[in-house]
């Protein structure tokens, strides 16, 4: 008998009804050559600290005694809820499993988990967990049995027939089960880490992790520069006259600074003196290529943008559409199809010709190719077409959004417009190009709409003068605009491309891209598979959707905005000198992608996150002057000067502990002008009355740093300068 082990009921199913001829019993389902049974998800997690370490306070809060915590061994143990207690369910159902593995007429044992990192290691550890207490890992000293694995780009009948009769053994994915794990291994150590060194430190829970900091980081920073931004006024040369009945506007490429307006007149006038006249107008017929197929997070831009739906709602839909055999496998970074797969996907086109689709095959390299591949396809509707009676409206929405992409790929029209170049020449001054685009047949846009629009220029002919009137237009520089799901979303996926566009020079940045020549997107690949993206396909929906539900971020129409709790968060994190940027974050990240391609081993990764993680925990002695260390929450000081009791660290403030018994309202802020006031010095405070000349604060109106001293005046913390 072959036992298939799946990650969830729903699969389970699935493959029963594609192999056929099978009965339910409890737990799981048989046939004459297959048992199926199945997982609920994680079936297991990482132990506790407090597993390996046993030191907990006598309260059972959580105390710095244990931290932090290396573990030489992890250990996994069956998931618990919410009151430490192992849910009887999950219990159940692993004890189906284990007894299923051990039975004597079971000959192989076959992985059938998503296909990906995670859903390999969540069946791995179950087959593991399975021979546990009869000695040594079956992946690696054996355990009687075949262990194969179940792959599965789509769950339809067709899908899981042909996987089942070309079973590769698990050992070929032994790279991909390596990559889970130390991810799992370094997503642990920082979160369980530093969420609890953060958290006893300010006194508030803060959920830390490797990812979910970057991204939070990114959109404070981004609202940041939103909120401190200044407007800067310039003036634009700009004329818009009629000529032959039709107003032709021309804008030149200076700026001029806003507190020169003399001097953008005289580079009017200047312009004005001149003669306009067109140079060439250049007129061509091409062909508009559609977009690629899409990616997970190409998807969620499109349906956040136009339909409003958050990541986590657009994942949950898209991942019971796969599930239900509609749409291939959804957590795909790749916007490209496998060449293997070009049989596959001619019979698609086949059964959509049926249903009155005109679609034709196309073998392009824009369409096909492996090397922009890392695990899996873009998504593809499945030869298996849904009732829409049956879908929601939402669900509807998700599935016509993959198959209206598909069918504008591999459209038989094409999509053909007009495009018009206009050059006019100012004299010798400068040389304006007016760029239209005009569509002459839709094409592919019949069911994928474009962003492109007509551009209409005007009847302009070779020679033609052309009438103008320069004028400066007054003009305010705008500031960064928050992120969408959509930019977050390319920021999270390339998040170097921004430094390296910033360092090209502005007239290249600057200039209009031809849209009908295609982009290159190797860089984005590149990024991809060097390991450069924060968080992966699978797990940045579920990050975003934590943060949100943290409360460090929100989601309106569209567009993300900081919290007060994120603020905190990462300020907080800044004054305890925890940098987990986007820089250290990728170093991790190129560290996991050498574990997959067997060119790290997974101590060794582990190992670069704990020295980095041993470095947040040094304490580093610092002048004074620039101490900017707090101490933890809770932290007793001084003494009050005003009654005598205990001055206590708080989340903003150092306080007097007798506020509540006696009213004393003494206290210092923890933050003054965005300077963290250190323990050091609010005890110098408290014992001399005043601090040393502390540096770096920064003024609210004027944004510069000062340095001044903090003394004791009439029971309250003041100035000195």
């Amino acid at each position: 008998m072959k036992l298939i082990i799946a990650e969830k009921p729903s699969l389970a199913r699935n493959i029963a009804a594609a192999i056929g001829d099978m009965k339910n019993a409890s737990g799981f389902i048989q046939g004459k050559e297959y048992i199926i049974t199945w997982a609920v998800g994680h079936l297991f997690s990482l132990a506790d600290i407090e597993h390996y370490n046993g030191v907990s306070d006598e309260t059972g809060h959580w105390t710095m005694k244990n931290l932090p915590c290396f573990p030489e061994t992890f250990s996994f143990e069956l998931k618990k809820g919410k009151d430490k207690n192992i849910d009887p369910g999950i219990k159940r159902q692993f004890e189906i499993i284990k007894s299923l593995c051990r039975r004597d007429d079971v000959d192989t044992i076959i992985n059938a988990g998503d296909a990906d990192r995670e859903g390999e290691i969540i069946v791995r550890l179950c087959i593991k967990k399975a021979f546990d207490d009869i000695g040594g890992d079956p992946f690696t000293s054996g355990c009687g049995k075949r262990l194969a694995r179940l792959w599965l780009p789509d769950q339809t009948p067709e899908t899981v027939r042909a996987a089942l009769a070309d079973l590769k053994d698990e050992i070929e994915y032994d790279n991909l089960a390596s990559e889970g794990f130390a991810r799992t291994y370094i997503d642990w150590l920082y979160g369980i880490n530093l969420t609890r060194y953060a958290t006893l430190r300010t006194g508030t829970l803060l959920r830390v992790g490797r990812v979910i900091v970057p991204i939070v980081r990114a959109i404070y920073d981004r609202d940041m520069q939103i909120k401190n931004f200044v407007p800067g006024k310039y003036y634009a040369l700009v004329s818009a006259e009629a000529t032959g009945g039709e107003i032709v506007e021309l804008t030149s490429k200076h700026k001029i600074d806003g507190d020169k307006q003399n001097t953008a007149q005289r580079a009017c006038d200047k312009l004005n003196s001149r003669e306009a006249i067109v140079a060439t107008v250049k007129r061509k017929k091409s062909t508009l290529d559609p977009g690629k197929l899409y990616s997970l997070s190409k998807l969620q831009n499109v349906l956040g943008k136009k339909y409003k739906m958050s990541m986590s709602e657009s994942l949950e839909i898209v991942q019971k559409l796969y599930e239900e055999g509609y749409l291939t496998y959804p957590r795909t970074n790749s916007e490209y199809l496998a060449t293997a797969e070009k049989d596959k996907i001619s019979k698609i086109i086949e059964g959509c010709k049926k249903i009155g689709y005109p679609l034709v095959f196309k073998d392009k390299k824009t369409i096909f190719d492996d090397s922009k591949i890392e695990s899996h396809s873009a998504i593809t509707p499945t030869y298996k077409i849904p009732d829409k009676n049956k879908l929601s409206e939402r669900e509807m929405t998700v599935y016509s959004t993959v198959f209206r992409r598909f069918a504008a790929v591999f459209c038989a029209e094409e999509c053909l417009a007009e495009k018009t170049e206009i050059t006019i020449n100012v004299g010798e001054l400068e040389e304006f190009v007016l760029k239209g685009t005009v569509i002459l047949e839709r094409g592919w846009m019949k069911y994928d709409e474009s962003d492109k629009k007509d551009k209409i220029l005007p009847k302009l002919s070779k020679g033609d003068k052309v009438n103008i009137c320069f004028k400066p237009v007054e003009k305010e520089t705008s500031p960064p605009k928050h992120y969408t799901i959509e930019t977050l979303n390319n920021y999270l996926k390339n998040p170097f491309k921004e430094d390296k566009q910033k360092g090209k020079k502005v007239e290249e940045t600057e200039k209009e891209t031809d849209t009908d020549t295609p982009i290159s997107d190797a860089e984005d690949y590149k990024a991809i598979f060097e390991g450069l993206e924060l968080g992966t396909e699978a797990t940045r929906t579920g990050i975003i959707d934590n943060a949100r539900k943290s409360e460090y971020i929100e989601l309106k129409n569209d567009v993300y905005r900081i919290l007060p709790g994120g603020e905190f968060l990462i300020e907080s994190l800044d004054l305890m000198n925890i940098n987990m940027d986007k820089y250290k974050t990728s170093e991790i990240g190129k560290a996991l992608k050498k574990v997959f391609r067997g060119n790290m081993s997974v101590g060794d990764s582990v190992k670069l996150a704990e020295n980095e993680i041993k470095g947040y925990f040094e304490r580093k002695e610092l002048p004074i002057e620039l101490d900017t260390d707090m101490g933890f929450y809770g932290d007793v000081v001084g003494k009050c000067p005003l009654c005598d009791g205990d001055v206590v660290r708080y989340k903003y403030k150092y306080s007097c502990s007798s506020y509540k018994t006696n009213g004393c309202n003494f206290g210092v802020g923890c933050r003054i002008c965005s300077r963290a006031i250190s323990v050091s010095n609010v005890q110098k405070l408290l014992s001399e009355g005043k601090t040393s000349k502390i540096q770096g604060f920064i003024s609210a109106k004027t944004g510069k740093t000062f340095d001044a001293t903090l003394v004791l005046k009439d029971g309250q913390a003041v100035f000195e300068f």
